[in-house]
């Protein structure tokens, strides 16, 4: 009598290849092998191509990243119809899913530019915030680009060594960097949402959250507040 194991060998279950550095994905494969690896906290797919991330410093990244998020937070707390996120990835075009540092978005329910899908966003958020190394960093090259192209309308990059603060906003399909006389640097985007780059370099929270404080206590926020509410109740 034969058996069905003297005819075929049992087949073996599909495996999904490792994500690795440097691979060569569209965003589909990317997001598969991605969700397969769990124990990865960090991958971005830029321009079609695979970036994994190193081991985090404390000066370098992370206590940059916490003073960050805090101004964020404050504002968002302050702003209803907006919402922050922390490494959310962010499915852009079939060539890049980067994960941003920070973003701060207005909720499509408020008539925000991103969308949710299964939880996903999709689309570029209003604000997105990377924490980079120097000006020569993919951060202040190939990112900016892609988020331009996908129309971001800001994108705030601090460059750890170089000891600066390059907030941009789009305005007329490119990126221009905001200036100011008073040395407070205002979004156009958020009203009210202001920051002291001097303070945020010299890792003065204190002072980072003072100025975001009287910012969100500015007449133009409690404008923008009005006009989110009145979007949000729109049919």
């Amino acid at each position: 009598m034969t058996t069905r194991s003297t005819l075929e060998a049992p087949k073996k279950s599909a495996s999904i290849p490792l994500l690795q550095s440097g691979d060569h994905l569209d965003s589909e494969e990317f997001e598969r092998r991605y969700s397969a690896m769990p124990e990865v906290k960090k991958a971005e797919l830029i321009e079609g191509v695979v970036f994994m991330s190193s081991p985090v410093r404390q000066r370098h990244h992370s206590r940059p990243h916490f003073d960050l998020a805090g101004w964020l937070a404050q504002y968002a707390g302050a702003t209803p119809g907006i919402e922050g996120g922390d490494n959310a990835s962010l499915r852009l075009d079939t060539k890049n899913q980067p994960q941003a540092d920070l973003l701060l978005m207005i909720q499509p329910e408020y008539g925000g530019q991103a969308t949710l899908v299964d939880d996903y966003i999709v689309g570029a958020p209003e604000l997105l915030v990377e924490i980079s190394a120097s000006t020569v960093s993919m951060d202040m090259k190939t990112k900016l680009e892609v988020y331009r192209r996908c129309k971001a309308r800001e994108y705030l990059v601090w460059r750890i060594e170089d000891e600066e603060i390059d907030w941009f906003v789009l305005r007329r399909g490119r990126f221009v960097k905001l200036t100011s006389e008073d040395g407070v640097l205002r979004s156009e985007t958020f009203p009210g949402l202001w920051l002291d780059p001097v303070a945020l370099v010299g890792m003065n929270l204190a002072r980072v959250l003072e100025v975001g404080r009287l910012g969100i206590d500015s007449p133009e926020h409690s404008a923008f507040v009005a006009r989110l509410q009145a979007a949000g109740k729109t049919p």
